[in-house]
């Protein structure tokens, strides 16, 4: 199976039949000097008439500056909805996000596991975010468009994906405080159709220390196949595929957060095996639901 990525392919795509057709930009960054990151994601469903627009801010004294929109938007031309816009400067090379906008403040993330009850509980603050992410070119992508459908029917969840580990640069200010970012991210790009809960279920673990080492790893599964691990390790400048994947959680307290993860990759390819592990330092639950033509409700 053949995998196409293109420079076009970092812009919009043409809007397929689907009624659950989606695309996306997703990025997160931190910068550990200043303890302050967050990630950004905007998900265009033009045919059902919404955009999903997420912006998630982690601050420097452990509280999260959080707003979740379903903006209406009328085609796939753009991301550009909810406050928050993406600008594609170079293909594999630059990237940018703005957004200008309120975002609840908690100082207890935790309370998001019940959203009605965080959203009518905790203050509002206008919040401005503008961060230029640069990548080191075609070679440090991951990923692209199958040549052949690999998704069965009413299992898919992006007929094509793509990832880069990137540089983050720029400013968070959130009320009256404002932050610095200059540290390490990853971003992705997906389009297609998909309900987040086609997979039975999935672990998608990123991490950036440098420009010299960084990794994805992903656990896809089925439940009546194996479904799928894999990911990559980006070190000294050469992207290393991973065809094997392993991750341990550690959970803790009655809604079992995972407070402690260990991973390991394996390249048969390079014949190299590499281990990470790691602590939660922060944790905001969140959720998507939709409900199936039988009127049963359906979370990831």
């Amino acid at each position: 199976m053949a995998i196409r990525l293109d420079p076009a392919d970092e812009y919009m795509h043409e809007l397929g039949p689907e009624s659950n057709f989606n695309e996306s930009m997703y990025i997160n960054c931190f910068d550990p000097v200043n303890n302050v990151g967050g990630w950004f994601r905007m998900g265009n469903r033009a045919n059902e008439g919404t955009a999903e627009m997420t912006v998630c801010l982690y601050l420097p004294d452990g509280s999260v500056g959080f707003m979740f929109k379903r903006p209406a938007i009328e085609n796939n031309d753009q991301l550009d909805a909810g406050g928050l816009t993406w600008t594609m400067v170079t293909p594999f090379e630059e990237l940018r996000i703005d957004f200008t906008g309120k975002v609840l403040v908690l100082a207890e993330p935790k309370q998001m596991v019940d959203p009605k009850t965080a959203f009518k509980n905790n203050p509002y603050a206008e919040c401005e975010a503008h961060i230029t992410f640069t990548g080191l070119g075609r070679s440090s992508m991951f990923g692209g468009e199958p040549d052949v459908p690999h998704e069965a029917p009413g299992e898919e969840f992006a007929r094509g994906h793509y990832e880069q580990l990137i540089k983050a640069r720029g400013t968070i200010r959130v009320g009256d405080q404002e932050w610095e970012i200059n540290g390490f991210g990853l971003r992705d790009h997906s389009w297609g159709p998909r309900y987040w809960q086609a997979p039975w279920y999935y672990r998608w673990l990123t991490a950036n220390f440098d420009e010299n080492l960084g990794f994805m790893m992903s656990r896809v599964a089925k439940k009546d196949g194996p479904g799928s691990r894999g990911g990559f390790v980006w070190e000294d400048g050469q992207m290393h595929y991973c065809d094997h994947a392993e991750l341990s959680t550690v959970f803790e307290g009655d809604d079992t957060y995972h407070s402690h993860i260990e991973a390991v990759l394996r390249s048969s390819r390079s014949e190299r095996e590499w281990r990470f592990k790691g602590d939660v330092m922060n944790l905001i639950p969140l959720r998507n639901r939709r409900q199936s033509p039988d009127g049963e409700w359906l979370t990831t």
